[in-house]
């Protein structure tokens, strides 16, 4: 089995992923109301905004807030063989550990 961060320390077995598309059109959409409806939609945004829609072969389906390359960077790096941190979702509006309030 091999494994991926679809953010804030959630992971997915990508051996079981048919699709990774983004939310930005109507059809993203629908799908996600119709999931939602059929107890079927795993949100793993906490809150943020949704960027990427995976559809898994059990007809779940996750929401990301990570950009689509961004997991299709890390579908690959597993799949070649040099897989990345799982704990590797540090968001660009999020300050690094230690930035806030340290003067140099």
């Amino acid at each position: 089995m091999n494994f991926i961060s679809v953010g804030y320390g959630n992971i997915i077995n990508i051996d079981r992923l048919v699709a990774i598309m983004s939310s930005n059109s109507a059809p993203a959409r629908r799908l996600i109301t119709e999931a939602r409806a059929n107890g079927l939609c795993i949100d793993t945004t906490m809150g943020r905004r949704t960027k990427a829609i995976l559809v898994m072969d059990s007809s779940h389906v996750i929401l990301s807030a990570l950009h689509v390359a961004t997991l299709s960077q890390r579908i690959q790096a597993v799949n070649n063989g040099t897989p990345e941190e799982i704990a590797d979702d540090k968001f660009d509006d999020e300050p690094d550990a230690g930035e806030e309030g340290e003067d140099d």
